[in-house]
């Protein structure tokens, strides 16, 4: 039977242990416990064992998310921490959407290196098709 927790609003939500959450999102349990540690989770504890709750699921989904779009640890603790503190969720939208114009533009000058780079690269391989086909 699974483990019941009261949540925001009293209602009953699902307790899931570290492994299932691990496997549901496609990470180790060692990276949970890396976020955890980095005070960015807060799971609730039976005896020794970490249980999750729905919003500490939601929570890891939001790290991973970030963390795919490049945000740092820093910046996504941020975030999380906006949330808990704004019901409305308007500083954080605010603060996401300027953390967001950064990254950005920040990917944006990142294409324009990787394109000068590809250029270079594939003029460096016909120059050295021509005097491979000169010499023949």
């Amino acid at each position: 039977m699974a483990k019941r927790d009261l949540g925001l609003g009293g209602e009953r939500q699902p307790l899931r242990g570290i492994q299932d959450v691990a496997d549901e999102l496609g990470v180790t349990t060692r990276a949970i416990r890396f976020y955890e540690d980095k005070g960015l989770l807060e799971p609730q504890r039976v005896g020794t064992m970490r249980v999750y709750s729905r919003r500490e699921v939601a929570r890891l989904q939001l790290i991973l998310r970030g963390k795919r779009l490049g945000f740092s640890l820093r910046e996504i603790k941020e975030f999380l921490d906006l949330y808990d503190v704004d019901s409305l969720h308007l500083a954080q939208t605010r603060q996401l959407l300027a953390r967001v114009g950064e990254r950005l533009d920040a990917l944006e000058l990142q294409r324009i290196a990787l394109d000068q780079t590809i250029g270079e690269l594939q003029d460096i391989a016909r120059q050295c098709q021509d005097r491979i086909a000169a010499a023949s």
